[in-house]
C-alpha cells in the first residue's frame, strides 16, 4: 500500500476531509515524526477511546504533528484522558510532549 493510501485513510478515520490540503499536511506530520506509521494504525481505537472523555486525535495547526487534545472540564474526564493516552503511548511506544498549561500532548515520535 502506499503512503498516500495509508494517510487518506488515517484522515477519513479521524473524521477530515481528503483534500490536497488535509493530505499535505498529513504528510508532513508523518515526515516530521519518526516512527510514524509504526503506531498510525492504532490512532484508530485511541481517537475512539478518547471521544467517550471528550477528547479526540487531531492535526496541530501550529506544529507538524498530532495532536491528542481534551476539552473537558471535569477533573474524572481529564485524569482518563491522561491514563488513556499514557497507556497508549508505553503501549505501542510512542514520545508525547505536554503542551504548557494546556489538556493536550504533541505525539512527537517513537521511542527507540
Amino acid at each position: 500500500m502506499s503512503i498516500k493510501a495509508n494517510v487518506e485513510n488515517i484522515l477519513i478515520q479521524l473524521n477530515y476531509p481528503v483534500n490536497d490540503a488535509t493530505t499535505k499536511q498529513l504528510e508532513n506530520i508523518a515526515n516530521n515524526t519518526n516512527g510514524f506509521f509504526d503506531f498510525a494504525k492504532h490512532l484508530f481505537s485511541l481517537n475512539d477511546d478518547l471521544k467517550a472523555v471528550n477528547a479526540v486525535v487531531a492535526m496541530s495547526n501550529s506544529k507538524d504533528y498530532l495532536k491528542l487534545k481534551s476539552n473537558s472540564k471535569l477533573d474524572s474526564e481529564i485524569e482518563k484522558f491522561e491514563e488513556t493516552i499514557n497507556s497508549w503511548a508505553h503501549k505501542y511506544k510512542a514520545k508525547l510532549q505536554k503542551v504548557e498549561n494546556k489538556n493536550t500532548y504533541y505525539i512527537i515520535g517513537k521511542n527507540s
